[in-house]
């Protein structure tokens, strides 16, 4: 028990959740020693267990799973991350490697497929889906230099509270309906959401969608 590799599972349905837990459970290499429901709960896990990987959803209720993967691997470089997703979304197949994760596999695997990318990326290796694997690395051979940096940059440039607003507008949500979620007046609010859209030199709200799903900090299938 004790040489088993210890995984935190990072999902806002309790349902799933338990499903991999079970799955994890009966394995000879890992053992489950925590869960989260949320980016900002899969954080606190991480600091408090630093565990050697983690399986992250990519849609969860405070955040892209994708934004949770670059503030986890921020502060704790060595958790290997392994994704899971419903949909076969190239996008956001490719932006999750570039955040950082090792591997991308579908909510709907065989458990022995999950258990083979969870023994990839523990031995240093990436692990794809069938489904997306090709198509995943043709588009990140085909980025130009750079590209997704400047973005990085761009959205690395916004405080903690812009990049809170910003999700929160990009999804569409009511300045006022933002405010009383925040605890701040429509005011401050508006004044956060044109300061960060000048900071990432966009200019419409549709923009500032299209930014957000290329970023991976929303879901752009859902969105629609």
């Amino acid at each position: 028990m004790g040489n088993k590799i210890g995984v935190v599972i990072v999902d806002d349905h309790p349902l799933f959740r338990d499903g991999v837990k079970g799955l994890v459970e009966r394995t000879e290499n890992y053992r489950c020693v925590g869960e989260a429901g949320s980016g900002g709960e899969a954080l606190l896990q991480a600091r408090k267990l630093v565990p050697e990987l983690m399986t992250m959803d990519v849609s969860l209720p405070d955040m892209s799973g994708i934004e949770a993967v670059r503030q986890i691997l921020r502060e704790f470089p060595s958790i290997r991350i392994l994704m899971l997703s419903m949909h076969p979304n190239l996008d956001f197949a490719a932006e999750a490697l570039r955040a950082g994760a090792r591997g991308y596999v579908m909510k709907e695997a065989t458990s022995t497929r999950l258990v083979a990318a969870m023994d990839a990326i523990r031995s240093g290796e990436y692990f794809l889906d069938g489904q997306v694997s090709q198509d995943v690395a043709a588009r990140l051979s085909c980025r130009q230099a750079g590209d997704g940096d400047a973005q990085d940059e761009r959205y690395a440039l916004l405080s903690p509270r812009e990049q809170q607003v910003m999700r929160m507008v990009a999804e569409g949500i009511p300045s006022r309906q933002i405010a009383a979620t925040l605890g701040l007046s429509t005011k401050t609010v508006e004044n956060h959401c044109t300061n960060l859209m000048k900071k990432l030199d966009v200019h419409s709200k549709m923009e500032l969608v299209r930014y957000a799903a290329r970023l991976g900090v929303i879901d752009l299938e859902q969105w629609k």
